[in-house]
């Protein structure tokens, strides 16, 4: 199984591997800092480096349990020892846009207790799905209000992993509205120190001062108790 590098270090932006299997261009590692995709955030691209040749990676993805990296060509073989380097500007802009989705789910969730059904994160805007009864434009433009003042806060978000059963003992531990958690002896805690807990497999910044400002790009009735929110990051 491939170690996951950029779950206790989302900063990572170069890492040494060795590839363990090669199928055409698809290529596994025995570790990586690429994130696949997955829970409404997009994969990461970047390159890889082998013996002088530089490989392209254009897509990130896991399959049975496996992460696999799909180049722009072959030519990896199983052994070779590998340098990898994401395309950090894509990255971070994403780690901002995850972590500005925590604090406005949470000034949401505090306002109205409503939860998320669906999310897709993106470089230039993204939406949140909510299971809202009433569409409040203005309420959730005081929301957005009350989330662009906690980030003025500068909080540390922090990254930890604790026992399952421990973990779900937290109160409102994810603001999923249809929440699995993974069968896994330990669950990976990003919290938002003072403000917000959730169990979370994402990229996010360490302090809330990276976010900027959260703007809301558009507001749409996707039907009966769902309401879409698309927000910007300035």
């Amino acid at each position: 199984m491939t170690e996951l590098l950029y779950m206790r270090d989302c900063y990572l932006k170069e890492f040494d591997a060795s590839v363990v299997s090669v199928e055409g261009n698809l290529v596994e590692l025995d570790k990586t800092a690429f994130y696949p995709l997955g829970g409404g955030q997009p994969n990461d691209t970047g390159k890889i480096f082998s013996n002088s040749r530089e490989f392209s990676v254009v897509n990130v993805f896991k399959k049975e349990g496996k992460v696999f990296h799909e180049v722009d060509k072959e030519g990896l073989k199983p052994g070779d020892k590998v340098r990898g380097i994401i395309d950090w500007k894509r990255r971070y802009k994403l780690m901002r846009m995850h972590t500005a989705a925590h604090v406005l789910s949470e000034v949401i969730h505090r306002e109205t207790k409503a939860l998320i059904t669906g999310n897709q994160l993106g470089l230039e805007h993204s939406r949140i799905d909510y299971n809202l009864e009433n569409f409040d434009r203005e309420k959730i433009l005081e929301c957005v209000e009350r989330a662009n003042e906690i980030i003025k806060k500068d909080l540390p978000v922090k990254i930890y992993f604790l026992k399952r059963e421990e973990a779900l003992k937290i109160p409102n531990i994810s603001k999923l509205a249809k929440f699995v958690p993974p069968n896994l002896p330990e669950l990976r805690i990003v919290e938002i120190e003072g403000f917000d807990i959730q169990a979370d497999g994402g990229t996010h910044v360490k302090r809330l001062s990276e976010i900027g400002k959260i703007k809301i790009v558009k507001m749409e009735n996707k039907g009966k108790n769902n309401r879409r929110v698309y927000y910007e990051l300035e």
